[in-house]
């Protein structure tokens, strides 16, 4: 089969891979026919390269068709249409039992001290082969995939891999209550449905901050308060607090992560860990990598006192400095954490109707053949062509 892997930093290829095969009763092979670029992938796309084996499968948010069921699948038959969740999780431990599917304590990767393994995403999250490839081993048949009926596009469902729990729980996390304000911090794919299902569940004032066009003119077009961050610089708390009645938002969600803008001692950090030997890189990322920080040092500022930061952005340093004097100060509460997909799909599912509220159909702005992946990478990276969300197709 066909498959998207990783040979390098920025050095992504659509190679010819093993077919997977059923190893376990409860597996399920898929026939792929959507898979998302996330923004998680630009992370191994730049730098996480030394958790990366050369032609690791990526992806993590792809749906199909069953192919194939084990002996003792008896949830799926083939021909059903499923979402695969980015988390493998068996749903049936202790920890999914709390709704706490990306700790799932059978897939935990415990010999790097991580939590549940995940698809396409870097031996610290168990090496598992990803979804972007023609076809995908998927175990857990019976209480891991997601069965979605057949006939709306996959446009309709294949956020339900990603995009939509994270989102979902990013505002979860935040405790956006009905007549509420947030602010959301980077508009790219979880930012902007972050602020979708704000409004939907009731906030009064939503606002989004970024600093490509493209995104700003997409969340205003659907009612988002919009701040420039290139335009506004340094005050712009200053101009979200005097939105927000002098107070600032009841919550933040940080939805950038490590790749914020600014921070050149960062930046250049993560740029030399690059360079670096894999063995070493590896090291020093485990003990004194540092992230680009503003995004959340930006959120620590603005949201009022007694408020609450979510992190849906994903961070990777362990020897970041945090303002624990303001924190503390402020009574800032923080939630963060890998999406527990699982856990939302009853709250979403009834949203993904015909009248589509969250606006999942013209979600993405570019759906492109598996062979162009190298190419889509490279325009998401730079942020080209418009590209805010690609969904490639087998």
């Amino acid at each position: 089969m066909k498959a998207v892997t990783w040979h390098g930093r920025r050095d992504v290829r659509v190679d010819t891979v093993p077919d997977p095969v059923l190893k376990d009763p409860t597996d399920v092979v898929v026939r792929i026919t959507s898979s998302g670029i996330c923004g998680s992938d630009l992370h191994l796309y730049e730098v996480l390269g030394p958790f990366l084996t050369e032609g690791d499968i990526l992806g993590h948010e792809p749906m199909g068709v069953v192919e194939e069921v084990g002996a003792e699948v008896t949830a799926l038959s083939a021909g059903d249409r499923v979402v695969v969740p980015f988390n493998v999780s068996c749903g049936t431990c202790f920890m999914c039992g709390q709704g706490l599917h990306s700790q799932c304590e059978t897939t935990q990767v415990r010999e790097q001290g991580m939590g549940a393994t995940l698809f396409g995403y870097t031996k610290l999250y168990g090496s598992m082969p990803g979804g972007q490839a023609e076809f995908l081993r998927v175990p857990f048949g019976n209480t891991l995939p997601i069965k979605v009926p057949h006939g709306p596009p996959d446009d309709r469902f294949v956020y339900l891999s990603d995009v939509l729990p994270t989102a979902w729980q990013a505002v979860e996390y935040a405790g956006v209550t009905e007549g509420g304000t947030v602010a959301v911090l980077g508009l790219g794919p979880i930012g902007d449905m972050a602020c979708r299902i704000a409004q939907h569940r009731g906030a009064a004032k939503v606002i989004g901050v970024d600093l490509v066009p493209e995104r700003l003119a997409r969340a205003k077009a659907r009612g988002v308060e919009v701040f420039d961050l290139s335009r506004h610089g340094s005050k712009l708390a200053d101009h979200i607090r005097d939105v927000t009645g002098g107070r600032g938002p009841d919550c933040v969600i940080d939805a950038v992560g490590m790749e914020a803008h600014g921070a050149p001692v960062a930046k250049l950090t993560q740029h030399v860990t690059g360079l670096l030997p894999d063995a070493f890189a590896e090291k020093l990322m485990r003990t004194a990598g540092v992230d680009r920080m503003g995004a959340l040092h930006l959120a620590i500022d603005v949201v009022r006192r007694g408020g609450t930061i979510s992190l849906a952005g994903v961070y990777g340093g362990m020897a970041d400095p945090l303002p624990m004097l303001t924190m503390f100060d402020k009574q800032i509460q923080l939630r963060m954490g890998q999406a527990n997909v699982r856990r939302w799909v009853d709250d979403i599912l009834p949203l993904l109707t015909d009248d589509d509220p969250l606006g999942t159909e013209d979600f993405a702005t570019h759906r492109v053949p598996l062979s162009e992946a190298p190419h889509a990478y490279e325009i998401f990276q730079k942020k080209q062509d418009n590209a805010i969300k690609i969904l490639l197709q087998p």
